[in-house]
């Protein structure tokens, strides 16, 4: 049998350094996404009071804003989807649906316009490119088909607004929102149950929609407008006369 060469400290030491060298590496993979997101600018924190700014009534953030801009363009074009429903529904139930919608949309118009005046901010006057979508195929849709893309379309925008309002009442520190948001709550759940006791609401499709909505946003988008010093004047939404 041949001798076992002797261990020299050169070859101790560097086995050691290797061990230690191991520990350091595993070391800083795990503090290194401590230290990172630590040091990270752009966290919910920061936006909130990057984003927020000083009223009367308390603080008003983005989201708030964003909240009462689309309180307003809700009713743009709910109400006039809603009346028009009341014309062209084919049963009962998407006619009272319809006259839930002019009656919920009258009320909260009203309520979003005060609460944007008293906060100095800019308020739309027309609906956006998706709503004036949906009101050209509701325009065009007829009998049973209509019922179905009234019922679908409208339960669709309505579970979407309902998660928004969810959010704004949970965290706002603005009490005007705050109080708009309790009233844009019992509107919208009115809302969401009479569209669905036309019959017509798929809740599969739905589903689906509202999954898709859910992933979250790559970037944050701007904050929108904050108070002016002098607002637009905002066109009150009231139902048309009906038609003889």
């Amino acid at each position: 049998m041949r001798p076992r060469p002797p261990i020299t400290g050169r070859g101790v030491f560097s086995g050691t350094g290797l061990i230690i060298t191991g520990l350091a590496a595993t070391l800083l993979a795990l503090v290194f996404p401590i230290w990172s997101y630590a040091d990270r600018s752009g966290t919910g924190a920061d936006l909130l009071n990057e984003q927020t700014v000083s009223t009367p009534y308390g603080p008003l953030s983005a989201l708030d804003r964003d909240f009462v801009t689309k309180v307003r363009l809700a009713g743009l074009w709910e109400l006039p989807a809603g009346q028009q429903a009341q014309q062209k529904g084919t049963t009962q139930a998407v006619r009272t649906a319809g006259q839930h919608l002019v009656e919920g949309h009258t009320f909260l118009d009203a309520r979003v316009r005060d609460v944007a005046g008293r906060l100095s901010l800019d308020l739309p006057n027309q609906p956006n490119d998706q709503q004036k979508q949906w009101l050209s195929t509701l325009a065009t849709a007829q009998g049973t088909d209509y019922d179905r893309q009234f019922a679908n379309i409208l339960r669709l925008a309505h579970g979407r607004v309902f998660a928004l309002v969810a959010q704004v009442r949970a965290g706002t520190r603005n009490s005007l929102v705050r109080a708009l948001a309790d009233d844009a709550n019992a509107t919208v759940l009115d809302h969401i149950k009479i569209l669905e006791a036309t019959g017509y609401v798929d809740f599969d499709a739905l589903a689906g929609e509202l999954a898709a909505d859910s992933a979250p946003p790559l970037t944050h988008a701007p904050a929108p407008p904050g108070p002016t010093a002098e607002p637009g004047q905002v066109v009150p939404v009231t139902p048309a006369a009906p038609t003889p």
